[in-house]
């Protein structure tokens, strides 16, 4: 809607408002008609409705409006004090001259002030096949859920849409809306992600990520692991932790001892090849936008993780330490082990140095021994995760893209980008 139009919108209804109170038919019985304008989005459509309005007395109570590809649906809720058949016949004649479409539900029900919604869906794929979102509306339907709203929230790198429901208000209701969800997007290779709607989705404060395989690609102890010959034994004994097969701290221990000898310098020659997860950026960069402390909590190792926390401008690092002695690796960590239980403790702490109630923060992570740190955080989200963490976070993501995390807190893409347009930042890396 252009800036004429959005002028007009607002000078008209305190105009409509008057003609109400103080019209000829004031004290007679008002009519409640629904009025839905459809067509071409172009500036003045607006106006031309409220001032054909105005000429009628009528009192607006609700106006919701939506434009998708340049395609306008503005709707009005009235009452209307004089006949509504005339009405209608004055606004059929008045949209004619803008080129647009116009309904009219006379008698329509009003409903006294507007319903809140209970709970966000927000559904991202790649693509989102009218399937898979036919199934989502249907097993929404069966538990009684209603969607109140729905909105594009992305095109790139996922699409994705927002739908604002009104669920049963029971946790055992809310329970069984998200293991539902959850098997659809299985099944329609979606991910879904359920939260509660109000301001609390809106008050995150502070977030953390796990560094390996979630703000980085790949493994830094695998990285080390192939300078030292012995990458293939130390994946193993990786991929058993992240499973939660083994304690992280043992199998921390059994990876380093491998690494006993390696020159110091492995470690600046792994950090200057580490690849940021694609998106990794983009969301850091936009959450200190809005507001966010960020930081990251790694079972990995602080002499390679330092660096980057620099690079990104990150307010909290925990980490191991590697111990090196005469230039060498020892094969040893110093001081106590970042674990799973640590990784708890180490995201309550940041969170009291920051002043942000725990509810109020976010923690990103793909492996068991995250499963205490996304169980703490107000919303923890698996990324690309074992199934160990993915069946206790709030939500789960399965594309690559750490920027997803965006839309799960109910950032748009368009939002993301006119902030890095600002800047001279925008830009889009074509999708392999």
């Amino acid at each position: 809607m252009s800036t004429s139009e959005s002028d007009g919108a607002t000078r008209e209804p305190s105009v409509v408002g008057q003609a109400a109170s103080s019209g000829p038919d004031a004290g007679t019985a008002a009519t409640t008609v629904l009025i839905t304008v459809t067509g071409p989005d172009k500036p003045g459509v607006t106006s031309v409705l409220l001032t054909a309005l105005a000429r009628n007395a009528v009192s607006l109570l609700d106006v919701e409006q939506v434009v998708i590809r340049g395609r306008l649906t503005l709707g009005v809720l009235v009452s209307c004090p004089r006949d509504p058949e005339d009405l209608q016949d004055q606004l059929e004649e008045a949209m004619a001259t803008v080129g647009m479409q116009v309904d009219i539900e006379i008698g329509a029900n009003s409903v006294s002030g507007a319903r809140l919604s209970t709970h966000a869906v927000v559904v991202l794929g790649s693509p989102v096949t009218a399937r898979a979102f036919s199934v989502i509306a249907r097993k929404l339907a069966e538990q009684n859920v209603n969607i109140d709203s729905i909105r594009g929230i992305a095109d790139y790198p996922v699409t994705g849409l927002e739908l604002m429901v009104t669920a049963p208000t029971d946790p055992a209701a809310e329970t069984a809306m998200r293991t539902v969800l959850s098997v659809v997007a299985a099944k329609e290779n979606v991910d879904v992600a359920v939260e509660r709607a109000g301001l609390a989705r809106r008050a995150k404060r502070l977030i953390v990520f796990d560094v390996d395989s979630t703000l980085i690609q790949g493994e830094v102890i695998e990285m080390l692991a192939a300078h030292a010959g012995v990458e293939d034994e130390v994946r193993k004994v990786t991929e058993a932790a992240m499973r939660g097969e083994i304690d992280f701290a043992e199998s921390l221990r059994q990876r380093v001892a491998t690494l006993a000898g390696l020159d110091e310098s492995v470690i600046d020659e792994v950090a200057e090849v580490i690849e940021l997860t694609p998106g990794a950026r983009t969301t850091i960069r936009t959450l200190r936008r809005l507001g966010f402390r960020c930081g990251v909590v790694s079972g990995g190792f602080r002499q390679v993780i330092e660096p980057l926390a620099h690079d990104l401008e990150l307010d909290f690092v925990q980490a191991n330490t590697l111990e090196v002695v005469g230039g060498k690796l020892t094969g040893k960590v110093i001081g106590e082990i970042v674990d799973r239980p640590a990784k708890a403790v180490a995201l309550r702490r940041f969170a009291a140095e920051a002043g942000v109630p725990m509810e109020q923060t976010v923690a990103v992570g793909d492996g068991a021994n995250d499963i205490d740190m996304l169980n703490a955080a107000g919303l923890g989200i698996a990324f690309n995760a074992k199934p160990a963490l993915r069946e206790v976070a709030d939500a789960a993501l399965s594309h690559p893209y750490l920027d997803a995390v965006l839309f799960i807190l109910g950032v748009t893409r368009d939002e993301v980008e006119a902030a890095d347009a600002r800047d001279g930042l925008l830009r889009r890396v074509p999708l392999t």
